[in-house]
């Protein structure tokens, strides 16, 4: 059974949406949408995660790629289609049930890293835990142990203003390990960090996957080489 499904998606900016997969369904492109004010940012994805695979989606910017991440856990809710993970229906869910799923099930790793500027370095890599309910010394050690998995030991005291770019994207793939979800939704997770650095990262990575691990990620084509599956977004 697949871990993630994605079933016939469309997600279009601007007002009245439907109009806009109307459109497309009748052969409408995405220039057309344009000049009726509507953007096309996914356009009837349809594809299934299994667990314990890497899912690569590929694409030029600005070819909808971060959005479709967002859809997969509800953060953009598809215009049109629907979204399952493990069953369930992420596009009708309860913010309760919604909640629970992100909590527990699924951890991201956003393209522009989503620290807290207020929080140290651990805190932030701990935070994850933090709402699922981890006690103090638990997460504490937790994070830690993320932390040195991305060669960021011993800086969990310092602030994300006081690191660079590709560390504070470090210090947000750390907090996505620390939690420990089946799911790890990836959008340009290595997007700030140089070559070898990227590549140790990648090695990290596919290490520590497990038979219950499952990952889809959106990543520069730079990222695939050790992936399972890859898609195009266009």
């Amino acid at each position: 059974m697949a871990v993630i499904t994605v079933h016939d998606v469309y997600k279009i900016f601007g007002r009245r949406p439907r109009r806009g997969v109307d459109a497309l369904k009748r052969g409408a492109t995405r220039a057309d949408l344009r000049e009726d004010g509507l953007t096309a940012a996914v356009i009837d994805a349809s594809f299934e995660v299994e667990a314990g695979e890497i899912f690569v989606v590929m694409g030029l910017s600005g070819s909808g790629k971060s959005t479709l991440i967002r859809v997969i856990n509800n953060l953009h809710a598809p215009t049109s289609g629907h979204v399952e993970i493990g069953g369930v229906n992420v596009t009708t869910a309860s913010g309760d049930a919604l909640r629970t799923l992100r909590r527990e099930r699924i951890s991201m790793v956003f393209q522009h890293f989503a620290l807290l500027p207020h929080r140290t370095v651990g805190e932030n890599a701990a935070y994850a835990l933090e709402v699922q309910g981890v006690s103090r010394s638990e997460r504490e050690d937790r994070a830690e142990r993320a932390l040195e998995m991305v060669d960021l030991g011993g800086w969990g005291g310092a602030m994300p203003d006081q690191l660079s770019g590709g560390m504070r994207q470090r210090v947000g793939l750390a907090r996505a390990l620390a939690a420990d979800t089946d799911i790890l939704l990836m959008d340009e997770a290595f997007s700030a960090l140089d070559p070898l650095i990227r590549r140790g990262m990648q090695e990290q990575l596919s290490s520590c996957r497990t038979g219950s691990t499952r990952r889809s990620c959106s990543s520069p084509t730079t990222s695939t080489r050790r992936c399972g599956s890859v898609t195009g977004s266009r």
